[in-house]
């Protein structure tokens, strides 16, 4: 997910864009259920211009993983006063056509099964329900002064109109099935498989969407659209849902480079997951957010002119489509291997697309943004401990230091193992759920490396890597002195190139191994460098102050 930058680097606009956007102080203490499984919901949903009510009639499909479940627990918002009496008000539940004792209470619909589950048990749950969600689904006029409806579910505001297991663990498939007035067009995830014209002026619209994914990335848009099938790739639609009024922006700007992307994407990772891709202007967000195969855009997406800065931010969101959506993380805690994971895979796009120059610039703005955060926040780590409160899901350093240990993890393993490994954690968990653990394992197996303490450093705890030391030559022999001076009792063991220049820019190139807060290297040459470059091909997240000495 995305919001906006200025042009002080091209891609600054891509982590703010995606932090502003995920920050709710709504709390996620979540009971998950082992022995529950939502296979599929089916959403039949009607819109009205007359009230925002909306009646909703889902029926759902559960595998019970485990004996003895008594009760069926889903999320759903009760409408209450706190809310202004929005919330939703659920007047049925039945099962098999005979009706089921439920309570809705404290946001919790909890079922009463008619017997005590069976291992591998099917059954099939209709719940009937209605009234105006407080969050979750977003009514109101567009820029233009049109009414539409877009959803906004990021991270567990889905419970506010729809009746889930609201939780990145447990992945369905899903289908909409929406009676709308007849101007309106509606967008979800997946494949549209009806749309027909109703009495009354109503049109019935469905979608269905054929793989699993987390709650947070169902998505529901209905205005009136200008729609556009620009392309396929690999026999799947790719497609521009834009207000009418911004058709020709529009067509213009989503227009690229959304092929090319999956291509690139596609080639590296794996498979591309999804039965579309569709770019949507909408008016929930205020960057973007990357529903399964079905993308949302902020109303000022569209400008015409394909500026860099979202130009990013599909590239951002088309990423999460591998990370985030297809390799969903477990739990909250792990939300890094989306946001981290979406972060470093826009850059490596622009890597190979727009050249390492502009890479350099994102990993140097990444960096930025990581020393500053430390600055205010220094005991704030990537993988949270029990997360409770989801205001703090995630930060710059779930976007840009998760990045940034993407990118130190390739330069430790090299490019070729790293992307090998990333191809085998894709392949083991494409659309399932992996912890940070799953993915050190799978690091670890390709590249035959013990990677704890490499993860341990980075990503379980907090601190920045700040070196200060100098060079000099004496003999034929070159030495320096290397020491880390920060201040907050972390130690990092890193191994860092040396780059040696000499005359006529000949340089070679060393591997030291920093392990200690004082650290003295002495390394043979030939001749008097005439200077000494730490990291020079930015392989490491560090502040470093390192001169010659006088």
């Amino acid at each position: 997910m995305v919001i906006l930058k200025n042009n002080i680097s091209l891609f600054f606009l891509i982590i703010i864009l995606c932090f502003s956007n995920k920050t709710f102080a709504i709390k996620d203490n979540y009971p998950k259920n082992p022995k529950i499984d939502a296979i599929n919901y089916t959403f039949n949903i009607e819109l009205s211009d007359a009230t925002d009510e909306i009646t909703c009639e889902v029926i759902i499909d559960i595998r019970f993983l485990g004996s003895g479940v008594k009760k069926l627990r889903l999320d759903l918002i009760n409408a209450s006063s706190k809310l202004e009496n929005k919330g939703m008000i659920v007047s049925e539940v039945s099962s098999d056509g005979k009706a089921l004792i439920f309570s809705h209470k404290n946001d919790e619909l909890l079922i009463d099964l008619p017997e005590p589950s069976l291992l591998n048990q099917f059954s099939k749950f209709k719940i009937k329900y209605k009234g105006i969600p407080q969050s979750g689904l977003i009514i109101g006029k567009n820029k233009y002064g049109d009414r539409t409806f877009f959803s906004d579910n990021w991270p567990n505001l889905t419970r506010h109109w729809l009746a889930t297991i609201d939780h990145p663990y447990d992945k369905a498939m899903c289908e909409f099935i929406v009676i709308a007035p007849d101007h309106y067009q509606i967008v979800s995830n997946g494949l549209k498989v009806e749309e027909s014209n109703l009495d009354n002026n109503k049109r019935i619209t469905h979608w269905k969407q054929s793989i699993p994914i987390a709650t947070w990335l169902f998505v529901l848009g209905a205005a009136d659209f200008a729609v556009q099938y620009v392309d396929e790739f690999d026999g799947k639609s790719i497609q521009t849902w834009v207000f009418k009024q911004d058709r020709d922006a529009g067509f213009y700007d989503f227009a690229e480079p959304t092929k090319k992307v999956l291509e690139f994407y596609s080639n590296y990772i794996g498979p591309f997951s999804y039965e579309k891709l569709a770019n949507i202007q909408s008016n929930s967000v205020s960057g973007g957010m990357e529903a399964a195969s079905a993308i949302l855009y902020s109303d000022k997406s569209v400008v015409g002119d394909r500026n860099k800065r979202w130009r990013n931010v599909v590239i951002h969101e088309i990423a999460h489509q591998w990370f985030g959506n297809s390799v969903t993380e477990y739990d909250w805690d792990d939300v890094w291997l989306s946001e981290g994971f979406a972060t470093y895979f826009t850059l490596l796009f622009i890597e190979n697309e727009y050249g390492r120059e502009e890479f350099i610039k994102g990993l140097e703005s990444s960096q930025k943004r990581v020393d500053s955060f430390y600055n205010k926040n220094p005991n704030y780590q990537i993988v949270h401990d029990n997360l409770k409160n989801m205001k703090n899901v995630t930060s710059s350093q779930t976007y840009q230091k998760g990045s940034w240990v993407l990118h130190m993890l390739r330069g430790v393993l090299g490019t070729e193992i790293f992307w090998k490994g990333i191809r085998a954690y894709y392949k083991k968990y494409k659309d399932l759920n992996a912890t940070t653990s799953d993915f050190r394992k799978i690091m670890e197996y390709v590249s035959n490396k013990d990677l704890r303490l490499f993860f341990d450093q980075w990503l379980y705890k907090p601190g920045i890597l700040k070196l200060k030391g100098d060079w000099h030559y004496d003999k034929n022999q070159l030495i320096i002195n290397l020491n880390q001076v920060q201040s907050d009792g972390s130690l990092f063991e890193m191994s860092i190139e040396v780059g040696i220049v000499y005359e006529n820019n000949i340089h070679s190139t060393e591997l030291i191994e920093v392990r200690k807060k004082t650290n003295l290297f002495i390394i043979d040459v030939d001749k008097e460098p005439k200077n000494v470059i730490l990291d020079p091909n930015y392989w490491v997240l560090m502040t470093k102050d390192f001169n010659k000495k006088n």
